[in-house]
């Protein structure tokens, strides 16, 4: 991923906060020479202080061997994406039509090292911690080894903790362009209301005022 300067992260606490409300993603996993990767589509649930993702994947999934053979993967998250038309962003003295189309989103990337969880009441613990966050107010009876109701489920799943290793992070939103063009695209997402629209203009507007608050502290 391609990653501006102006479209990096300002701290990390940017791209946390974000990734602190996303819980689906992608995870690649490289397939054999000559093969594509494998992309398997998830939730997760991502453990800040701990640094690791984790969650769970039926046993027949084809990605295993894949896994266990390269086990430094990448789980790509990606949101708020919009697009913007030609004329927005045209340059002030410019005319519309000689503006360029454009893709705005916020996206992290973790790279991270896969460990295989088999063993039943780890993976029990596992199920747990991901019901615990998608299921704050509980409901549902919890996950033990040799138990009903879910005990004799845990053979037909593998457990997968993600200990992240490196993260990318991009929010691509005009943070390069004029103020003028930012405040056309910005008048033209909240006119078009259309899906993602008001989210990419929160984040054109925040970006745009941490901007001009002084430069960024860190990149992740």
């Amino acid at each position: 991923m391609l990653i501006h300067p102006w479209d990096a992260p300002r701290d990390d606490s940017e791209w946390q906060r974000w990734l602190a409300g996303h819980d689906f993603g992608q995870l690649a996993v490289n397939g054999p020479p000559g093969e594509p990767p494998h992309v398997q589509p998830l939730h997760f649930a991502y453990d800040a202080g701990r640094r690791e993702v984790v969650t769970h994947l039926a046993r027949p999934n084809p990605l295993w061997p894949a896994l266990e053979a390269a086990p430094d993967v990448l789980l790509s998250v990606v949101d708020d994406y919009v697009f913007v038309p030609g004329p927005w962003q045209a340059a002030p003295d410019a005319p519309p039509e000689h503006g360029t189309p454009t893709s705005f989103y916020a996206a992290v990337q973790l790279r991270c090292r896969a460990h295989v969880v088999d063993d039943p009441a780890q993976k029990a613990a596992l199920l747990n911690r991901q019901v615990d966050h998608f299921q704050p107010g509980g409901g549902s009876a919890r996950a033990a080894a040799g138990e009903a109701p879910y005990g004799r489920m845990l053979a037909g799943i593998r457990g997968l903790r993600l200990e992240v290793t490196d993260v990318r992070a991009k929010f691509k939103y005009a943070n390069h362009r004029p103020a003028e063009v930012r405040e056309r695209i910005a008048a033209g997402l909240a006119a078009r209301g259309g899906p993602g629209d008001s989210r990419a203009r929160d984040h054109l507007l925040r970006r745009r005022e941490a901007q001009a608050a002084g430069p960024r502290l860190t990149s992740p």
